[in-house]
């Protein structure tokens, strides 16, 4: 047998519509934290509007307010976003370029398919964020296990859930625990897969997310 050598390039392209979200007197101060948010398999497409009808663009659309840049992608509607991880890091790293992003303070969270992308995209990225908020959404095991260490990491899930059983979050939320992790859970009896509309709801999660910062 011979020895060979290869070398190469693999260059990908790829594409994100987003609903941008500034809070009010943006240009009052220097920074601002961000959230990125991840929606569900329903509102797939290349029609921004279907991102509004759940979650925090739901709350934006219906004239709230938060002291957060929010970034909110839509996937494609052929793909997942578990598949799009460079293209949502690349995003990020796009908004981080051109508006006043305090880059201590990145928080990620999803509902549903965008739950399982926030452990997949927290998973392969977890530098970039200060703390994470998956809901209903199905993790990723060791995986997560290993590559979130001490992330701070809320995880949310309906009891009853139909779609997305339970023990996929109580799951998680035990390796993690296990793996000396800093990882809250909430669970809502009796709730079935819509369990994002209280934790989106609910200030706590807002103020939870800011008393988080990466050093």
């Amino acid at each position: 047998m011979e020895e060979q050598h290869f070398s190469g390039e693999i260059r990908r392209s790829f594409e994100l519509n987003y609903l941008l979200y500034l809070p009010p007197r943006y240009d009052a101060q220097d920074s601002w934290p961000l959230i990125l948010f991840l929606h569900g398999r329903g509102e797939r497409g290349h029609d921004l509007e279907k991102v509004k009808v759940t979650g925090l663009p739901k709350r934006i659309a219906d004239g709230d307010h938060f002291p957060f840049v929010i970034v909110m992608p839509q996937c494609p509607a052929d793909s997942y976003w578990t598949e799009e991880t460079e293209a949502l890091n690349a995003l990020l790293d796009h908004v981080i370029d051109n508006l006043k992003v305090d880059t201590t303070r990145v928080y990620l969270t999803g509902l549903s398919m965008g739950g399982r992308g926030t452990w997949f995209l927290a998973g392969r990225y977890p530098q970039r964020f200060a703390a994470i908020a998956p809901i209903c959404g199905p993790g990723l095991g060791w995986f997560a296990q290993e590559r979130l260490g001490k992330l701070p990491v809320w995880i949310f899930h309906g009891e009853a859930d139909s779609v997305s059983p339970v023990s996929e979050s109580e799951n998680m939320a035990r390796l993690l625990k296990q793996a000396g992790g800093n990882v809250r859970l909430t669970i809502y009896p009796g709730v079935d897969h819509d369990s994002w509309t209280q934790t989106y709801d609910n200030p706590e999660l807002y103020k939870w997310f800011l008393s988080h910062s990466r050093l």
